[in-house]
């Protein structure tokens, strides 16, 4: 199954949560959340995120980041793979911490990402480990150091103060968003629900049209089955989906070649078909079954010998072969992702 496609953007906010592997305690050690503390400030300011709210639960984490630069996936991968490795190191272990990829919800600048940032500091209160007037105490959040002053500069409090009450960054301003979070709290489970429900589930938090907005940059972005998986569908869907934008893909080809798609020669290895599906395996995430089929290609595996041999020829260095290319090629994140 192809990975769920995130939207990577200069200015994107993201709640990022993973979980110990197998639901471990990960954290639960001596220096284990004061070593993950310390790599994701090192991993902030390596990689130039502003970072709103984090807590470091026994068994996972949750952040509020905002990245200046499109560099989630490589900033995640650092800091996970660091981590690990000390981890492993220190306790002697080896194999993976962490339940798997990371989750990372897009999130709304202003009023939602400080509800976002307000989930994360009640999770101790949720989680039954201090009381809502003691969650200063708890050691690995972001609201500890906030209160007490001690914060490096990748840890910024404005969106937190200012959608709580325009509160200052002092003693008594922070004495009251405490007090905020107490209110918070107390309210009754369904208001909760309401109120803090989706904040960890689905793949955004915000507004209808910062919704749109991110379903329209990620249709321009990729024709991957990832991203219809992120945007929704059962399995017929994202199967019919995919393959009329790769239909899509091959007629704008197919025009640029001067080819019928209709009248295709019979032989397998045709140099029409060649050409096209070189140009269509290298401009979209097409499989060696469809374009035997639709191309009349005989076997999936041929295909790749046929593709590999005009590769060879130089058949990719025309200016018909690059001209279709720059139409159909997909722009993918500059990075693999974690």
């Amino acid at each position: 199954m192809a990975r769920k496609l995130r939207l990577e953007y200069a200015g994107a906010c993201y709640h990022v949560i993973n979980r110990g592997n197998y639901r471990r305690d990960l954290f639960a050690g001596k220096g284990a959340a004061e070593s993950f503390e310390g790599c994701l400030f090192e991993g902030a300011e390596r990689f130039g995120w502003r970072v709103h709210a984090y807590v470091i639960m026994r068994n996972h984490f949750h952040l509020a980041v905002e990245t200046p630069e499109p560099n989630l996936s490589e900033g995640m991968r650092w800091l996970q793979a660091t981590w690990a490795a000390r981890f492993n190191r220190f306790r002697g272990e080896s194999g993976r911490p962490f339940q798997g990829r990371y989750k990372a919800l897009h999130v709304e600048p202003g009023h939602s990402l400080a509800q976002v940032a307000h989930y994360i500091h009640l999770n101790p209160v949720r989680a039954r480990v201090v009381t809502p007037e003691r969650l200063p105490e708890f050691r690995w959040s972001s609201l500890h150091r906030f209160v007490r002053h001690a914060r490096p500069a990748v840890l910024v409090a404005e969106t937190v103060l200012g959608e709580s009450g325009t509160l200052s960054d002092t003693a008594a301003g922070w004495r009251q968003y405490v007090a905020y979070l107490g209110l918070l709290a107390e309210e009754e489970a369904r208001m909760r629900e309401k109120r803090f429900g989706r904040l960890s589930r689905g793949w955004m938090v915000g507004s209808p049209g910062f919704r749109d907005e991110l379903k329209k940059g990620l249709q321009e972005q990729a024709d991957t089955l990832a991203r219809f998986e992120l945007l929704g569908g059962d399995r017929e869907a994202l199967r019919e989906a995919r393959t009329a934008i790769w239909e899509e893909k091959l007629q704008a080809g197919a025009k640029v070649f001067g080819v019928s798609l209709d009248r295709l020669p019979e032989r397998y290895s045709a140099p029409e078909k060649v050409a096209l599906a070189c140009l269509m395996k290298q401009g979209t995430s097409v499989s060696n079954g469809w374009l035997a089929e639709r191309l009349g290609m005989g076997q999936p595996a041929s295909v790749s010998q046929f593709v590999r041999r005009f590769r060879q020829g130089g058949g990719m260095q025309t200016r018909d072969f690059r001209r279709a290319q720059s139409i159909i090629q997909v722009q993918l994140p500059k990075s693999n992702e974690a």
